[in-house]
């Protein structure tokens, strides 16, 4: 499932472990790291691991985090994830910094008096200047959930999966002013099936991301990492926008296979969306619901009777929504408004003989 694709010119296992011996004659490496959500918090905790070991070359100095926010539905003000597990494992509160933008003078100027070495940044959600970049002696490293130049931006993982692809990665690179187009140091091939959706898939990356880190640690620490990256190729570059929720809307005139990815890709936030008719037969009386799309799959036509109408209608426990091209949909769970995601056959049976029409 997993491949590596180092640089040719990656150094040598005995060439990091000298490196890191003399580094232990020397002081240990003053490491800053950026990161908010949850999947961030498992790089964090790599690098507490790795830094408590005896033959350590790095301490972290700092945590750079989004400021505290309103989550789930109490909307309570609370730490960012990152933030709560540094707070969990013991980190000082005062080492924890959360400017709104990595920018503010007052922030800057409490970074550089921290005199890091290196940075690393694992969706840390913050665009980071020219004059915080030019603090860290070593440069800033970052996680990038996609092979580079691949995937440029904010929603790497989610784009990566609305497009279908059956392979993808992650990626160590050095930070530039220009988004994400520094050069790699060491990235991962990662084989995906077409069922994972983009919260599962963000973890496995950036899970797989905190082991190539630690991995390629020693020759960032000892400077060889520059030495051995390579510039991104321009001419293959594609960018990743971010989500936004007037696209979660599905048209059913699209073809199954690119409903079904769509569904996968905006698993989690901001969901997919579908507005349907729900019809009583002995009234006429039609009733419009938004219905959220929570998990598809393409359907074989050649398994579902020819004699079926162009309504939504019930078989092999899915709601199955005709699509463009003569294709089908299986919708295997939905959630309504304010209510709890159920599978397809409870929604049904909820309908009581109501027909389903999709608009």
């Amino acid at each position: 499932m997993f491949s590596s694709c180092i640089p040719a010119a990656a150094s040598s296992p005995s060439s990091a472990t000298t490196a890191a011996s003399r580094n232990l004659t020397s002081h240990k490496k003053r490491l800053v790291f950026l990161g908010s959500p949850q999947v961030s918090a498992s790089v964090l905790d790599a690098l507490f691991n790795a830094s408590s070991d005896l033959d350590s070359t790095f301490e972290i100095a700092a945590i750079v985090t989004q400021p505290p926010s309103g989550r789930d539905r109490g909307r309570k003000v609370m730490p960012s994830p990152v933030a709560q597990h540094a707070l969990d494992k013991g980190f000082p509160s005062d080492l924890i910094f959360t400017p709104v933008k990595a920018g503010e003078e007052s922030f800057i100027s409490s970074f550089k008096a921290l005199e890091p070495e290196l940075c690393i940044t694992a969706a840390y959600g913050n665009i980071l200047p020219t004059k915080f970049l030019k603090i860290p002696s070593m440069g800033t490293v970052n996680i990038h959930p996609s092979l580079l130049p691949l995937y440029r931006g904010a929603a790497p993982v989610q784009r990566a999966l609305q497009d279908g692809v059956r392979e993808t990665g992650v990626s160590l690179a050095y930070t530039v002013r220009q988004l994400d187009a520094g050069p790699v140091i060491a990235c991962e091939k990662v084989e995906i099936n077409d069922q994972i959706k983009a919260p599962e898939l963000l973890e496995l990356l950036f899970t797989q991301g905190s082991k190539l880190l630690i991995r390629e640690l020693p020759s960032i620490l000892d400077g060889s990492a520059r030495d051995k990256s390579l510039a991104q190729d321009e001419s293959k570059a594609t960018l990743a926008p971010k989500l936004t929720p007037e696209e979660s809307w599905l048209s059913f005139d699209q073809e199954a296979t690119i409903l079904h990815n769509k569904v996968r890709a905006f698993a989690g936030w901001p969901g997919t969306r579908a507005k349907v008719s729900v019809i009583d037969p002995k009234s006429g009386q039609h009733n419009i619901i938004d219905l959220k799309v929570i998990t598809t799959r393409v359907c074989n036509t050649a398994e579902i009777s020819s004699n079926e109408t162009g309504d939504v209608f019930f078989a092999k426990g899915s709601l199955i929504f005709p699509c463009g091209g003569g294709t089908l949909l299986e919708v295997l769970e939905v959630q309504l408004p304010g209510k709890k995601v159920v599978n397809a056959a409870a929604f049904w049976n909820g309908l009581r003989g109501q027909k389903l029409n999709k608009l």
